[in-house]
């Protein structure tokens, strides 16, 4: 039995999506069609490999041994067709970003873009939006954060980034974290440079919120860990809260303005293999 490189493709789309509904946005088919492809991919292979449900669509164990083979595959066909017609996309490319944007999945992506040209050289940084904005010219392709009014509707930019999600900012701490008797809350950020702590610290003053940094962390991932102690409360993104937090509510607590991701806008003349990464990146996230 031989499997078809469009069902396996299928498979692939739905998987990164999460959902059908998702999935058949990306590849613009509709979802009774990816339905029955994915009944095709599981009759030639005798085994189960969606399980379906509200919360979306996810691989079976079965399922999960075959998308490995599956990228595999594809990528080995895509790579096989570039060969064939002489395009080699080749060289080093340098990524920046900022850590706060789907920490889990975009390793999974990287693996992905390097399995899928490896050739490609990947150089990636994690720096704060504020230097990625400043300093364009110290990188191929940067994606940053910036803050917006929660009451904005979500809408394309309009100075030439490309907008690839919207998530809303709470208050999340352990979900064992209980307030201290004592009035003032007890804080975890990272450093005043970062323009999301900026701004909680301006909300606490501006609600007349009493407040200690108790500590102070040089990434996203030191956030985690402070939250997981349960040393206080933070802010963070929806994508980058850690899977054992909670959204903490307080009357006390202001509400936060929501984070936008965007790739910066493409440089005159850049190189083919940019923009052929810029664009695989805005597949996998937008």
């Amino acid at each position: 039995m031989r499997l078809d490189l469009d069902l396996l493709h299928a498979f692939v789309v739905i998987c990164d999506a999460g959902s059908l509904t998702a999935a058949s946005r990306r590849v613009h088919r509709s979802q009774s069609a990816l339905s029955e492809q994915m009944q095709k991919l599981e009759d030639a292979c005798g085994r189960l490999l969606l399980v379906r449900g509200k919360s979306g669509a996810h691989p079976t164990p079965a399922g999960e041994r075959l998308l490995q083979h599956a990228r595999q595959l594809l990528g080995l066909s895509e790579l096989a067709y570039q060969d064939v017609q002489g395009i080699e996309i080749a060289g080093t490319l340098r990524l920046a970003m900022t850590d706060y944007f789907r920490p889990t999945q975009v390793i999974d992506v990287l693996a992905r873009i390097r399995a899928r040209y490896p050739r490609l050289r990947l150089q990636v940084s994690v720096r704060k939006s504020a230097l990625i904005e400043e300093d364009p010219d110290d990188f191929d392709i940067g994606i940053s954060m910036r803050l917006v009014d929660t009451a904005v509707r979500r809408r394309a930019p309009d100075d030439g980034r490309i907008l690839i999600a919207r998530e809303p900012v709470s208050w999340i701490a352990h979900d064992g974290f209980k307030r201290p008797k004592a009035a003032r809350w007890p804080l975890v950020t990272l450093p005043e440079t970062c323009s999301l702590q900026r701004a909680i610290v301006r909300a606490l003053h501006r609600h007349k919120v009493k407040f200690d940094v108790v500590l102070t962390a040089s990434g996203v991932a030191g956030l985690h860990m402070a939250v997981a102690a349960g040393l206080g409360v933070t802010c963070l993104n929806a994508s980058a809260a850690p899977p054992d937090a909670r959204r903490f509510v307080s009357d006390e607590l202001p509400e936060m303005p929501d984070a936008e991701f965007s790739l910066l806008p493409p440089k005159p003349n850049e190189p083919a293999l940019v923009g052929e990464v810029r664009r695989l990146l805005v597949a996998q996230f937008a």
